[in-house]
């Protein structure tokens, strides 16, 4: 069996409303194996990308106890928490979360020379010809259409290979054929790297691809398979 690499426990949030406490997620309890791609999915305001930020260290929850590989990650401040998110974890959001300033090329590598990576730009570059943008390289966001700038963002996700990969809602922004050709692609180069997918989505075509889904509503996990 593979090691589990993330696990919740117990985990709440709540967040202080004018008039009153308001229940985001309800002691939720989880587990993911390393290599493993898992889906959550539920209704629109159940609490799936909250989830995904707590379990990805972006948030802290306001109960129970998040562990990231061996690293009690709400045990930490954001500090320590953003050390751990440098050292195992990559990114894929609606938005693309792209620096419009830069080229393709300077997106993807600027987090590896962030952090040291010796061949960080070789490393874009091959990043970038898996997704097939080798002759945009130069581009710049605003050149490039929503299903290359997504592109990029994979590049720039994996290139950094991380061990565990959060996606929310990575097609969302995208239409249908440009999505699925997205999908395809995550889940290509999440085999080619052998990383842990977490994956929020409300295509269940796109849940079905991953090995487990887990469904919360309400706040609440209400079926795991």
């Amino acid at each position: 069996m593979n090691d589990i690499i993330l696990r919740a426990q117990n985990v709440s949030k709540r967040v202080a409303t004018a008039d009153h406490e308001l229940t985001i997620l309800d002691d939720v309890s989880l587990s993911i194996p390393a290599g493993q791609s898992v889906a959550i999915i539920g209704p629109s305001g159940a609490g799936k990308s909250t989830l995904l930020g707590l379990l990805a260290g972006l948030d802290s929850p306001s109960a129970g106890s998040i562990w990231l590989a061996q690293h009690e990650i709400t045990a930490m401040d954001e500090e320590g928490r953003a050390r751990v998110r440098a050292e195992l974890v990559g990114f894929v959001f609606q938005t693309f979360q792209l620096l419009g300033s830069l080229t393709a090329l300077e997106n993807v590598s600027l987090p590896m020379e962030l952090s040291g990576t010796p061949d960080a730009r070789s490393r874009a570059i091959s990043y970038l010809e898996k997704v097939g943008l080798a002759a945009r390289v130069g581009h710049y966001p605003k050149q490039l259409s929503g299903g290359e700038q997504q592109r990029v963002a994979l590049a720039r996700a994996f290139a950094c290979q991380p061990k565990i990969l959060f996606a929310d809602e990575p097609t969302g922004n995208l239409d249908q054929a440009t999505g699925l050709k997205i999908s395809d692609l995550l889940f290509e180069l999440n085999q080619q790297s052998d990383t842990t997918l977490v994956l929020v989505t409300h295509e269940q075509r796109l849940a079905e691809r991953c090995q487990s889904i887990i469904t919360i509503d309400d706040g609440k996990v209400v079926s795991q398979s």
